[in-house]
């Protein structure tokens, strides 16, 4: 259901933070997440009135590519409350950076230089 939602972000940005609210639970979801997933398809679009408790973290992710292959990556909500978003901008840029440089220090032990 999640998957089908997530294809009609595309065309539908309104429902997303809903949808992407939603998707968080999929590891283990509960009735009331199956409940607020009905309620979007129903064109419910605030997931706020269907039981989540929404604190301020900010969910963020990084990609690396080596060359034109994917390496490596990681989507996760953020330790702390970011008060604007550029705040929450260099908190991912931080996260990218040291995950890089572990990468670098990898292919450093392996002999490639970059």
């Amino acid at each position: 259901m999640i998957g089908s939602l997530l294809y009609l972000t595309a065309t539908r940005p309104d429902i997303q933070f809903a949808i992407c609210l939603c998707a968080r639970y999929q590891a283990s979801p509960r009735t009331s997440h199956r409940q607020a997933v009905k309620r979007i398809f129903r064109g419910f679009s605030d997931a706020d009135h269907a039981g989540y408790r929404i604190n301020r973290k900010s969910t963020s992710g990084t990609c690396q590519l080596l060359g034109t292959s994917l390496v490596s990556w990681f989507s996760h909500k953020q330790a702390s409350v970011a008060f604007s978003i550029t705040e929450v901008e260099y908190i991912a840029a931080a996260s990218c950076c040291s995950q890089l440089l572990s990468m670098k220090a990898t292919l450093s032990d392996f002999g490639l230089k970059l």
